[in-house]
């Protein structure tokens, strides 16, 4: 549905956008993900012909987005960050105002409102003004005027920006719906948004590609291995887990008698390692376990490692597996 080849965008003498290739099929549901700055925004603005390339090409349902832009544009719905609403029509009107603007037949229009209506959870409030409007409703009516004449493809700027727990949920449940049936580009720079709404990921990062596919293939890009965490008793534990780790250097931190172990193995310096092979281990060198974590990469770890943001922490959406002994 969505082919780009060697797209580069200057504004100025800046280059924001830098030779990017990559391809969305269709009812993909495509997360844009990188930090601010990344160049989210701008390929959006070029896919919905918005902004013409500097360089490249780019086709969207079939059409150049330079040759075509008016076809492109029939077959696009778009959600900007800044949801464009006029705060003194009612829902109804706006939807309406918007499928004419979208060159609905006249015999449709209504039809089409309904459809937007009852698709974003609007017949509540279909008689209301917008602007009397909670931020997570004007969500909803900005993705009602996207799909309002039923477009293959949609793609959505921040569609969460500002919205408050409750409302970020409604949101992605209604993307995710819409996914089953559309191809859906969503950019953000949240990791949890992506793992909840979208099957493909693209990682930007200072206006190239740094990943792209399902979280799984970009960590298998990676220097594989995972992260142990493991609370020993017994003596000369450096040394032994310094074996256990084929010469990695493990941190190791003393308290109460104790000793809490902390290291990396990679997929290839100890085979398959697993929680039994670990036990195995202990009970050779005569270690006891009282209690071990294994961290496994999340999309956080992928994101720090390809962007450099060490501003972004971990937290407790990591997937860990763990082991509980008795002192």
């Amino acid at each position: 549905m969505i082919e780009v080849e060697n797209i580069t965008k200057h504004y100025g003498g800046v280059e924001a956008v830098k030779e990017l290739s990559f391809s969305v099929g269709k009812e993909q549901v495509m997360g844009f993900l990188g930090p601010n700055g990344a160049g989210k925004t701008t390929i959006m603005k070029i896919l919905t012909g918005y902004h013409f390339p500097s360089g490249g090409s780019a086709r969207v349902a079939g059409f150049s987005v330079t040759d075509d832009p008016v076809e492109v544009k029939k077959r696009t719905g778009y959600l900007p960050e800044s949801v464009p609403l006029y705060a003194d029509m009612t829902v109804e009107e706006y939807l309406s105002f918007m499928a004419a603007a979208r060159l609905v037949p006249a015999e449709q229009q209504k039809a089409a409102r309904e459809k937007s209506i009852a698709g974003c959870g609007l017949k509540g409030v279909r008689t209301k003004l917008v602007e009397t409007l909670s931020k997570g409703y004007k969500q909803r009516v900005g993705l009602a005027q996207a799909i309002i004449h039923d477009p293959p493809i949609l793609i959505l700027d921040e569609p969460t920006s500002g919205l408050d727990p409750n409302q970020i949920i409604e949101i992605r449940s209604l993307i995710k719906e819409l996914g089953k049936s559309k191809t859906v580009i969503l950019s953000t720079h949240i990791l949890q948004e992506v793992e909840a709404v979208c099957s493909r990921v693209l990682i930007l990062n200072e206006g190239r590609i740094a990943a792209q596919g399902t979280p799984e293939e970009i960590a298998g890009t990676l220097k594989g291995g995972d992260t142990w965490e493991l609370l020993l008793k017994g003596s000369d534990i450096a040394e032994k887990c310094g074996r256990l780790s084929a010469g990695a250097a493990p941190e190791i931190e003393e308290e109460d008698g104790l000793c809490k172990v902390r290291f990396f193995l990679s997929s290839g310096a100890f085979g398959n390692v697993d929680g039994e092979r670990i036990f195995d281990w202990a009970v050779a060198e005569g270690l006891k376990i009282l209690s071990m974590n294994r961290r496994k990469l999340s999309l956080e770890d992928i994101f720090v490692k390809l962007t450099g943001d060490e501003t972004t922490g971990r937290n407790d959406t990591d997937k860990t597996e763990v082991y509980h002994g008795n002192p």
